[in-house]
């Protein structure tokens, strides 16, 4: 805002503030009248960014909430709104002076107007911001909601909408100007048609849909408007006598039949008809409703007689018959809506309604506030509109209807019903980059939740944060509208997250996404330090043996592995012992290194085809749990069903059973191969039970081994061992249980994931 010279002060003095306190009792005149007062002598002569004197923006708004019926609070807050910008503790100062309820509205009030200044004019100038447009467009309505706990809040924006649009189209020099002001006019009407006329109407505000519709209208189209406003002007008189006179046939008949009733004719708006224009592609003359009248009665049933006695006057035209009492819309407007013809083929749409009604349908949510306040003539007291539960699910259902209004308005292209998954608007909060980018997060985000959103990277490498310019800690919860700034380390620091942040208790993360990324960044991390862990034991052998210069991918091909990585992590995990690197190596027919399952598998079948040297049946078979021969589960792999295994007979202590590919086994299966049988699983009835090794990898906290116990004893598995290290806040914890089965071990394996701070559970 900028200060001139006042040259419309005899515009905005004296009485011209009087609308504003319509059907306002004495108490609440007054302090509107002080508001108006306060605003008059702190505005001065300032100007908007629209170029419109602040304080006639002020008593348009003022003027329009009246019209509306709002109450006293509304009003005020209305007329204080544009102060913000000049104001910063505005809030504070106002919520001592008229009120806690008009304090909460000018804050959220300010947000709203921090919004529009933050995103700016939007002229689609190029097909690439009107697409960048439109795809910010949906976040805007759901951000408009939520940063409006107060609806009244709404109305006291779009009534600003409105008186602004209301000083373009009246400005003589603006189209011919074709300067800043002109595209300030074209992005706040496109911006209208696309946001605030869908919300108006679904907040059932038609008055301020309309005229919000016909301005815009004119505004980004003002020669089609003219031509639209021609054809209803043409036509005017003669559609003027026919209304008249179906009007009067339509009184005189209901009187007759004790019905009384009053009847006008309906306006109709231009962005209105040119829509049906356009959307049915007809022409002016084929429109059932450019010709219409309104029928308010006392009662419902009063609605349906009048109903039959129109349709005894004229032949009714069943296809454009709707009955919005018995299936009012989901806004909550009710009214029979039906369309007649003469003789002379002539049309008439009839809307048929109650005095209640017609209030709901004239004034929307206004009207519902109006029923709702106490005191004599409707208007005394304070208003209970805020806080209502039942009031707060009458609006979610109207608000997550605007969809429909949203849809149709923007196209298939921009499927905003697709987008809106949530049933209640309080669990997202919306806030800015400093590009004025919008970013929506769970409700309680934090900084370090906005920067993985933003990017992975930003969110490693976060390290502090900036809201609205103000240092902040990481774990503060963000609220809406705010801006967000991320101080981050250099690309090539070698920092990363803090164990704090998976911290529950800490609270710096709370959306489930970027915990996940932090846990798997520690994943990498591990991964990382078994790579060279693993490495380093393969290199040491390596240089013991004299074999240093041995391709480490082809030294783990001739181990069973694919890579040389596979390699480095078997070692690290013992899941093979070093000297199999130098059984591998050894001339051929000397080895007696570790087989890959291949290997064993051909061992196994050969051994198949030749006699048993164990008695176990004719097909050389043994069933662990079934034969009388004496059988143990090998400590060193731990089997259990289904595990595919093999058995070894051992010298006095039976046959040792294993799991394919374990490294003790295939040290020894080509010195005795004889010594193998093929083993299965038999049938225990459900009564047996195997010991397995379980790894589990979290970032330590207090309480993780007491939830992980939690998980076994859930699951009706019983714990026999265990064994934990921590190392650098990484606790390490091996788990024995006892399982029946797989699929027991596996359900297992999958709950203990998803422990808070555990980011690695694997069977050993």
């Amino acid at each position: 805002m900028v200060s001139v010279s006042s040259t419309l002060g005899s515009e905005v003095n004296g009485d011209a503030s009087a609308a504003a306190l319509y059907q306002l009792n004495k108490t609440d005149a007054e302090r509107v009248q002080e508001a108006l007062e306060y605003a008059k002598s702190h505005v001065g002569d300032q100007l908007l960014d629209t170029q419109e004197l602040a304080i006639k923006h002020m008593l348009g708004v003022a003027d329009l909430l009246a019209e509306l019926r709002t109450d006293a609070n509304t009003r005020i807050a209305g007329v204080l709104g544009p102060l913000v910008f000049f104001d910063k503790h505005l809030e504070a100062r106002m919520e001592g002076k008229f009120g806690e309820e008009v304090g909460r509205m000018l804050a959220s009030l300010r947000k709203l107007f921090k919004m529009r200044s933050m995103i700016g004019p939007h002229v689609g100038t190029n097909t690439i911001q009107t697409l960048k447009w439109a795809d910010q467009i949906e976040t805007l309505r759901k951000m408009l909601l939520a940063m409006s706990t107060d609806i009244r809040v709404i109305v006291i924006r779009l009534c600003s909408r409105l008186q602004t649009l209301r000083h373009f189209t009246s400005h003589p020099d603006i189209k011919a100007e074709k300067g800043k002001l002109w595209h300030y006019a074209l992005s706040h009407a496109q911006e209208t048609l696309d946001l605030y006329a869908p919300l108006a109407n679904r907040l059932g505000l038609w008055q301020v849909k309309w005229e919000l519709e016909d301005l815009s209208f004119r505004i980004l189209q003002p020669q089609t408007y003219k031509n639209v406003a021609k054809m209803l002007d043409e036509k005017r008189i003669e559609r003027e006598q026919f209304i008249d006179s179906a009007m009067e046939l339509i009184k005189s008949t209901l009187a007759k039949a004790g019905i009384s009733c009053e009847i006008s004719g309906r306006p109709k708006h231009i962005y209105s008809i040119w829509n049906k224009m356009r959307g049915k592609g007809i022409s002016f003359d084929k429109l059932y409703d450019v010709r219409a009248c309104r029928v308010i009665v006392k009662t419902i049933d009063e609605c349906y007689t009048a109903l039959g006695i129109v349709h005894n006057l004229w032949k009714p035209i069943e296809q454009e018959f709707d009955d919005y009492i018995s299936k009012p819309k989901p806004n909550g407007y009710q009214s029979l809506h039906t369309v007649v013809q003469d003789e002379h083929g002539k049309t008439l749409e009839v809307q048929i309604r109650t005095e209640e009604m017609h209030q709901f349908a004239e004034y929307g949510v206004a009207a519902h506030w109006r029923y709702k306040e106490s005191g004599r003539d409707g208007y005394e007291g304070e208003s209970r509109a805020e806080g209502r539960f039942e009031e707060r699910i009458a609006l979610l259902r109207q608000l997550l209807a605007w969809q429909k209004d949203v849809t149709d308005t923007m196209g298939e292209a921009n499927d905003w019903a697709q987008t809106l998954k949530t049933s209640a608007l309080d669990d997202r909060v919306y806030v800015f980059t400093p590009q004025a980018k919008i970013v929506e997060l769970p409700m309680g985000s934090t900084p370090l939740d906005f920067a993985y959103h933003v990017h992975t990277e930003l969110g490693h490498r976060c390290r502090g944060a900036k809201v609205n310019g103000q240092m902040v800690q990481l774990n503060t919860a963000l609220e809406n509208g705010q801006t967000v700034e991320i101080v981050s380390a250099r690309a090539d620091s070698a920092s990363g997250p803090s164990r704090d942040w998976l911290n529950p208790t800490q609270k710096y993360l709370i959306s489930h996404r970027a915990r996940q990324k932090v846990k798997q960044w520690f994943a990498q991390q591990e991964r990382r330090e078994t790579l060279e862990r693993g490495r380093a034991i393969a290199e040491k052998e390596l240089q013991r043996i004299g074999q240093t210069a041995q391709n480490h991918d082809l030294l783990a091909q001739k181990l069973g592995f694919e890579k040389a990585e596979d390699l480095y992590v078997a070692l690290s995990r013992e899941e093979i012992r070093p000297r199999a690197i130098e059984n591998s190596l050894k001339p051929p027919g000397s080895q007696e290194g570790p087989l890959s399952e291949q290997e064993q598998l051909e061992i196994i079948q050969k051994r198949a085809t030749t006699k048993s040297d164990t008695h176990t049946g004719e097909s050389g078979v043994l069933v662990v749990g079934v034969s009388a021969l004496m059988t143990n589960l090998a400590r060193c792999c731990r089997p259990a069903p289904p595990d595919p295994i093999i058995g070894f007979v051992t010298r006095g202590k039976g046959v040792s059973i294993h799991r394919l590919g374990c490294t003790n086994l295939a040290e020894v299966m080509r010195t005795h191969p004889e010594r193998l049988i093929e083993t299965t699983w038999g049938d225990a009835g459900g009564g047996l039970h195997y010991p397995v090794d379980i790894v589990v990898s979290a970032n330590d906290r207090q309480g993780l081994l007491r939830d992980i116990t939690e998980v076994f004893s859930r699951d009706k598995i019983n714990v026999i061992g265990v064994q934990t290290e921590t190392q650098r806040g990484v606790a390490k914890m091996q788990f024995t249980a006892e399982v029946s089965s797989g699929a027991q071990l596996k359900t297992a394996l999958s709950h203990l994931l998803e422990v808070d701070a555990v980011f690695e559970v694997r069977r050993r």
